[in-house]
């Protein structure tokens, strides 16, 4: 029997993955929770075997509940499960030791396969962003660039992004302007816009 943890955000279509997944049987829901800081102190109670997680959840995102799982309970396996089909948000997934990257608009049938895959040691991966990915490249910020930028995505001040990053407001000016640059946009919003629209962010 498959061990399996959802972790969605949205109540609804939580419960409508955990029914349609218990229908199977060979896989048993046995943990659900609704952010991704969650998901470790859910994990560590139920050990489940496969954690399907949302990217878009609230308290911390997939991608890094998913690092944080990885890095705690290294034999779950994981799947990302997301609306998102960015290739960003792949490549960041497999650094996190997702082994699984899945949208959501898929076949619901296929999603019960993708799981059995996973557990296989296969990677399941959609074709689509697979081929967006490869063809995209990756990521051209910096860790640093990334978390300055992700910081000026709320529309903070270049003094309080400085104040918590524990950086000079100098500093935050040159890694914004670098990530301004490498994005091609014209300024830091647009350069927000255009790394979130690749899943750099």
């Amino acid at each position: 029997m498959i061990r399996l943890l959802i972790a969605e955000d949205q109540g609804m279509v939580r419960g409508a993955l955990a029914t349609l997944l218990e229908l199977e049987d060979d896989i048993e829901v046995v943990a659900q929770c609704s952010r991704g800081d969650e998901v470790v102190v859910v994990a560590r109670a139920a050990q489940p075997d496969v954690a399907l997680l949302d990217i878009e959840m609230p308290g911390m995102d997939g991608l890094e509940a998913a690092a944080m799982l990885h890095r705690e309970q290294p034999a779950c396996t994981i799947i990302i499960l997301t609306t998102f089909g960015r290739p960003g948000y792949l490549r960041r997934a497999m650094e996190a030791g997702a082994t699984g990257f899945v949208v959501k608009d898929g076949p619901a049938d296929q999603l019960a396969v993708s799981i059995r895959r996973a557990v296989a040691g296969e990677r399941v991966i959609d074709t689509a962003l697979a081929a967006a990915a490869l063809s995209d490249g990756s990521s051209p910020l910096t860790p640093r660039e990334r978390d300055v930028l992700h910081a000026a995505s709320g529309g903070a001040t270049i003094a309080s992004i400085a104040g918590s990053m524990f950086l000079s407001q100098g500093t935050v000016r040159n890694y914004l302007s670098s990530a301004i640059q490498k994005t091609g946009a014209r300024n830091r919003l647009e350069a927000v816009r255009t790394a979130e629209q690749h899943g750099w962010l």
